[in-house]
């Protein structure tokens, strides 16, 4: 053991000791930010006080405060709290050798979910790739999102939470032995949706310089969707507008059970448009050429939403059911359209070998609406502005009951990540050398990006984005390979429909 290793780092808030693990050392639970409560709650995140003496980074701080789920492993598993602004750091050695830094934010819907999850050890990365990776905690939900501006209560808390960790970043990570001028942003789900918030916010400029997109590009809600969202949280509170500010001394248990309440009735938290924060969808400012300067790696799952749907028994689809439930995922689809679009993918997905029941069917179309498709228009327009664009798609199907999940949200993230020990991933992802060679495919690609721009590794060459060709890796236990536009006619059939 060299006992250099074990000496504290010191940053801006003072000195940390870490732990020493298999050929790296983790630091858990550093704050980056102030305790988000009293008069700072619903409020942009403010520096940490400092402390005296050597801190303990000995044990993972708290998430957000937030329910049960009933997906396993979609909400945190341990710890929560309102002091939730944390992060740990994975490195090789705090030596100054300025290695490429990933940076991880983690999913769950903007309600759920923890950095400090076993799924997203960075010791892996670390310790084959060389790399440093930080992983975060960020405030979720009402208390990460509510927006009620004459409250003085601003949109976007949880994104600018996610900004204030990138800035400790930018002061600290060199004592780590990570490169500040080589952050690589990446996260899947609502991790990934705020990815791509981060490309198009004005306050993250120049914190990153890489970003990978998992399952998810996103959206920012106008203010009068965020509006209606915090008006039905103050009733479920007994408030109104004019006693805004006391929600500042609600317990977070009580706002946390008000805003289940109101996700009941089909109202959410999440990114708003904001001219200060975030001035309008991401896409749209990823079209103009707002992330020009970002290299950028972007997938998804072919099976995505089966992780979802499989949450509750389901009923069987006649096709007539097919027809309504397509129509309205779609709603410019007319029924002959609908019709249309469901027999080629049906036909597509029996010439594949793939299931094509109606609910299957079902499936494959929302997995396209809300994941894909959007996948492949966000690399399109990243690709105008920037040549190092990169579009994958992962297609390697669960285990899991029976295999009824397909290749389902989420399952990527033990690949990449390289942490297919972590709890239940047997089961999940399965085992055997083609899953450790999958896993080490991706986990070497993604590295390589951090490290490059590129994702290419001397066992698998991928080539840029092209447009036209619609150029995709194909992520599988069968073979990992590059393909034209894969799943090309169901994509040719529902893109006109969008």
């Amino acid at each position: 053991m060299d006992a250099r290793t074990l000496e504290a780092v010191a940053t801006t808030g003072g000195r940390v000791e870490g732990v020493l693990k298999d050929g790296h050392l983790a630091f858990y639970g550093i704050p980056y930010a102030a305790c988000p409560t009293g008069e700072q709650r619903f409020r942009p995140p403010q520096p940490a006080a400092p402390w005296g003496g050597v801190r303990r980074a000995h044990e993972i701080g708290f998430a957000a405060p937030q329910t049960p789920h009933v997906i396993q492993g979609f909400a945190a598993s341990g710890p929560q709290d309102e002091d939730c602004l944390n992060l740990n750091v994975f490195t090789p050695a705090p030596d100054g050798a300025r290695r490429p830094v990933l940076f991880w934010i983690h999913g769950g819907g903007f309600t759920h979910g923890a950095g400090y999850e076993p799924l997203y050890d960075g010791g892996p990365f670390a310790t084959r790739h060389d790399v440093v990776v930080v992983t975060i905690n960020y405030r979720l939900g009402a208390l990460g999102f509510l927006s009620i501006p004459e409250a003085g209560f601003g949109p976007n808390q949880g994104l600018l939470d996610q900004v204030a960790a990138l800035k400790w970043v930018q002061a600290n990570i060199e004592a780590f032995g990570g490169d500040p001028a080589n952050v690589t942003i990446f996260g899947e789900s609502a991790g990934s949706a705020s990815v791509a918030a981060l490309l198009a916010m004005p306050p993250a400029k120049g914190l990153f310089h890489r970003a990978i997109l998992q399952s998810g590009v996103g959206r920012a809600a106008p203010p009068e969707v965020a509006a209606k969202s915090a008006d039905a949280l103050l009733a479920a509170l007994g408030l109104t507008r004019e006693r805004a500010a006391e929600l500042r001394d609600v317990p977070a248990a009580q706002i946390v059970q008000a805003q289940a309440a109101v996700q009941k009735q089909g109202l959410a938290f999440g990114p708003v448009r904001d001219a200060a924060t975030l001035p309008d969808e991401p896409m749209r400012i990823v079209r103009a050429g707002g992330a020009s300067e970002t290299a950028v790696l972007i997938g998804s799952n072919r099976d995505e939403v089966k992780l979802f749907n499989a949450a509750a028994p389901r009923q069987p689809l006649d096709e007539a059911g097919l027809v309504a439930a397509v129509r309205a995922a779609l709603p410019k689809a007319d029924e002959a359209q609908a019709k249309a679009l469901i027999e080629t993918y049906r036909t597509s997905r029996r010439a594949k070998g793939l299931p094509a029941e109606s609910l299957d069917i079902l499936d494959a179309v929302q997995s396209d609406v809300r994941f894909r498709v959007p996948s492949i228009r966000l690399a399109s327009a990243q690709k105008a502005v920037q040549p190092n664009t990169y579009l994958y798609l992962f297609t390697h199907a669960s285990p899991a009951r029976k295999g009824a999940l397909g290749a389902c949200h989420a399952l990527e993230m033990p690949f990449v990540f390289g942490t297919l020990s972590a709890p239940t991933q047997d089961r999940f992802c399965g085992t055997g050398p083609d899953v450790e060679r999958l896993s080490a495919e991706m986990n070497a690609a993604w590295a390589a990006f951090a490290r490059t721009g590129n994702p290419s590794t001397a066992g698998l060459q991928w080539p840029a984005f092209d447009p036209e060709r619609r150029t995709t890796m194909v992520f599988d236990t069968a073979s990992s390979h590059v393909e034209d536009d894969p799943f090309g006619d169901e994509r040719a059939a529902i893109e006109p429909l969008l």
